[in-house]
């Protein structure tokens, strides 16, 4: 198998993209080719500097703007150092398809990350996948397209990860049950009595991950969780009946996969992302890395397992109902999560909000089986729309 050298990182400057780098700094056999990032141009120049990437993408234009001016302005490149600087969708487009790239690192939070996933899978780029609404909303038409098109996509979320290495050398039919754990978040074992008055600093403080404040309140809410049982789905070609979240508190177990024969695997390992992240990059060959904490069995006692509390956590029942219904359903309730999720941490709304607000979203637009990419982006915006008029 060819190796992966050359990276364009989408995404850049948010948690999985500054770990993404972490790994490339570690081993000056690979290269960041291609940095973006949505407006923080302040921690993109640092990169841009270190890495000295041929393009980097700016996706607010105005920013971009600024990137480039300052970038001009101070010197520090010469003039064959200074990459080239493109901002919006075209140019998120332009680093997904960067011809220096072997290996796109899709980095990015959102429905945004759909278009310049389909990008590179055109270009033949190989992917690392760690936006889940990609796959959440159109999983019928990138898998079809995968395979269309002969790439490979490994996924980066570390549960799908783990599902991923448990199924390396066994046949696809022979998988019973995939297990997908979740820690539970900070409100675990809660009731909606004790969350309805919970702020966003409350919902912010995850027990075991560093994470993006959208992707922490999604798994206070668990809605996360069920944005996974939606990904995995599409990733592993199984019937979203028999892929079943189970808490496991510590985050010691990344998932697990139940084969016919009873048989279980699991990858185990500290709750760090550096190591799904650099199995995206490196597999099948694992090198050793640097900043990574091990966890250490000889302290390991016990592995406490539990069921989601599904009336509670509201979030996750109905994000499993709309996977199982598919079609434009997903789209809603994702579109619907990102802005009450975005009114939540603005203060508008309380936290059990998050999930009625989702669940008017379903009842109120109509479904569609099989949409294609604009139905999809329209459903996106009246979902949007739909919550921002209710807060």
């Amino acid at each position: 198998m060819i190796e992966t050298k050359n990276i364009a990182v989408l995404g850049s400057t948010g948690s999985i993209g500054t770990q993404t780098l972490t790994v490339i700094r570690d081993d000056e056999s690979l290269r960041a080719c291609a940095l973006t990032a949505y407006s923080n141009i302040k921690l993109l120049k640092e990169q841009i500097y270190e890495f000295k990437p041929g393009l980097v993408c700016v996706y607010l234009p105005e920013r971009a703007e600024e990137l480039e001016a300052e970038l001009r302005a101070e010197g520090i490149l010469s003039h064959d150092e200074l990459p080239e600087v493109v901002s919006g969708m075209e140019g998120l487009l332009k680093a997904a398809s960067y011809e220096e790239a072997d290996t796109v690192m899709v980095a990015l939070v959102g429905m945004i990350g759909i278009r310049p996933t389909l990008e590179a899978i055109k270009a033949h780029k190989r992917i690392a996948l760690a936006n889940k609404e990609t796959l959440v909303c159109a999983g019928h038409i990138i898998m079809p397209k995968l395979k269309e098109e002969n790439v490979l996509l490994r996924p980066v979320d570390s549960e799908h990860s783990a599902i991923y290495q448990c199924l390396m050398g066994e046949e696809p039919d022979s998988i019973e049950r995939i297990w997908l754990t979740a820690s539970g978040g900070p409100f675990r074992g809660m009731k909606a009595s004790e969350l309805k008055d919970m702020k966003a600093s409350d919902a912010l403080k995850h027990p075991n991950w560093s994470m993006g404040s959208k992707i922490t309140i999604d798994s206070s809410t668990m809605v996360n969780k069920a944005l996974e049982v939606m990904e995995a789905r599409w990733l592993f070609d199984v019937d979203i009946d028999r892929i079943t979240p189970i808490i496991q508190p510590k985050s010691i177990i990344h998932s697990m996969v139940e084969f016919k024969d009873g048989a279980i695997k699991a990858q185990l390992g500290a709750p760090s992302m550096l190591v799904p992240i650099a199995f995206s990059l490196y597999a099948p060959r694992r090198p050793k890395l640097k900043e990574e904490p091990r966890l250490d069995l000889s302290t390991l006692k016990s592995i406490e397992f539990d069921m989601p509390d599904m009336l509670t956590f509201k979030g996750l029942r109905i994000g499993i109902e709309a996977g199982r219904e598919g079609g434009l359903m997903p789209t809603i309730f994702n579109a619907a999560n990102e802005e009450a999720v975005v009114l939540f941490l603005e203060g508008r709304i309380g936290f059990l909000d998050i999930a009625d607000r989702i669940e008017e979203a379903m009842l109120r637009i109509e479904n569609t089986a099989k949409p294609d990419l604009p139905h999809i982006l329209e459903t996106e915006r009246k979902a949007r729309e739909l919550v921002r008029s209710r807060a």
